[in-house]
């Protein structure tokens, strides 16, 4: 017999070539399923980091679009307002009309006495309710000489206390309001003269340091000019630029270098265009500073290399065949680029304008920049007038120390997150309704 050992002997066959390729793809799905599994979970994770701070924000600021009001019989005293009984749009301007409200305090708690009482009871309306009287009675000066129930703004003490923001079981030493101002307002409750309602001075009033008079109206006049004229600054340079470079300028070492810059220019640090616009526009130009015009100014500049890139992207995806059917008809080159090129591709360009723009709306670094931080509490009337817009109000609001501006912060971040959300949801529908598939 043959003393040498067979295969199946030593322990088996060895493996086929199609069972090692088997292996191995087992081991490739493998890699592949993990890969998978840990692509889709950095993807829930990132959601669920977003839907954390969204939801964070919600509520945190939901409750800044609702403000306390109390209701007093406010008597509109002819002597106090009116006494010569001209009804002189001066002299009711002019009115003293703190003392309408505070009388009615006084009679609605007739045992608070002393002085320091008394400016407590006083504290539980907000220093805005004088002017609130003062615009019913120059809306309608009927009111004088008769006795009203007025809904009153609280003061934003009082409006977090009935939010539920202050716990009314803390000690008195480890709350703002105090018993005294706790015992009137539960009296007033008891009444029927407490109640939350709409927040209607949020959207129409400007900055304010009381958290119950301040609004963002002035931020938002502001954001609407400086966006407006952003648009109107950037669009027709911009595509100008892209056409140009895409389809007129010729291919050396200039254009190049144009190329790369733009490119670079996408990528620089937002503060560096604030710096510039300081320098430049104001310190040499002398465009007024803290307006419209010069953040417009700036963030032109800003948005301009996005939208070229966006815009030569769009004017790239025209096919050659549609310039070279107009030029075989005898159209000019810039016939053939205004009258059959340029409205292909205008639905992309105005994509990459409207995502400039959305960038421009949340800057706040280069804005800073050129004194758009300033307190405006008038509501700007034009491109010329002093104003912020809506991120630097936010940041001038989240550094203030009161807890009504907390939940104001994070409802005028809901507000700039809206339009955000708005504005892209405007560039998908304009690329899903014009864009044509070649």
């Amino acid at each position: 017999m043959n003393s040498q050992a067979s295969p199946a002997a030593d322990g088996g066959a060895p493996p086929k070539a199609i069972d090692r390729v088997r292996e191995g793809l087992k081991r490739r799905y493998a890699a592949e399923r993990r890969f998978r599994l840990l692509g889709l979970a950095a993807v829930v994770m990132g959601l669920l980091f977003v839907a954390l701070l969204f939801a964070d924000i919600v509520i945190k600021g939901h409750t800044a679009f609702l403000q306390t009001y109390i209701q007093l019989p406010i008597h509109f005293d002819a002597e106090v307002i009116d006494p010569t009984g001209e009804r002189d749009p001066k002299t009711l301007k002019r009115a003293n009309y703190r003392t309408l409200w505070r009388d009615a305090l006084r009679e609605a708690f007739p045992s608070v006495s002393g002085r320091q009482d008394l400016r407590q009871l006083y504290g539980i309306l907000s220093i805005g309710v004088s002017e609130q009287l003062r615009d019913m009675v120059q809306s309608d000066p009927d009111l004088i000489g008769t006795t009203q129930p007025v809904w009153l703004l609280a003061d934003d003490d009082v409006d977090m206390l009935i939010k539920g923001h202050i716990d009314r079981d803390l000690p008195e030493a480890d709350r703002r309001v105090k018993d005294g101002a706790i015992a009137w307002i539960e009296a007033l409750e008891a009444k029927g003269a407490v109640r939350k309602q709409f927040n209607r001075l949020f959207f129409t009033n400007g900055t304010s340091r009381e958290p119950e008079l301040a609004g963002i109206a002035g931020a938002l006049a502001g954001s609407f000019y400086t966006l407006l004229l952003t648009l109107l600054f950037s669009f027709p340079l911009a595509a100008a630029a892209a056409l140009y470079l895409e389809e007129f300028a010729p291919k050396n070492r200039w254009t190049d270098l144009i190329e790369v810059n733009i490119n670079n220019l996408a990528a620089v640090p937002s503060i560096v265009f604030g710096l510039l616009g300081l320098a430049v526009f104001i310190n040499f130009f002398g465009v007024p500073r803290s307006t419209p015009l010069v953040g417009a100014l700036v963030l032109t500049l800003m948005t301009l290399p996005t939208i070229i890139i966006a815009s030569r992207a769009a004017l790239k995806s025209v096919p050659p065949s549609i310039r070279e059917a107009a030029l075989g008809v005898g159209a000019s080159p810039l016939q053939t680029q205004f009258h059959h090129v340029l409205p292909l591709a205008l639905p992309g360009m105005l994509t990459g304008t409207i995502i400039g723009m959305a960038q421009a709306l949340g800057e706040t670094a280069p804005l800073l920049m050129i004194g758009m931080i300033a307190f405006i509490v008038d509501v700007p009337s034009g491109a010329t007038d002093a104003a912020t817009v809506l991120p630097v109000q936010i940041f001038l609001w989240a550094d203030s120390p009161e807890r009504g501006f907390v939940e104001r912060t994070s409802a005028a971040i809901m507000v700039l997150l809206a339009f955000l959300i708005l504005m892209n949801l405007t560039a998908v529908m304009l690329r899903k309704r014009f864009e044509r598939r070649w």
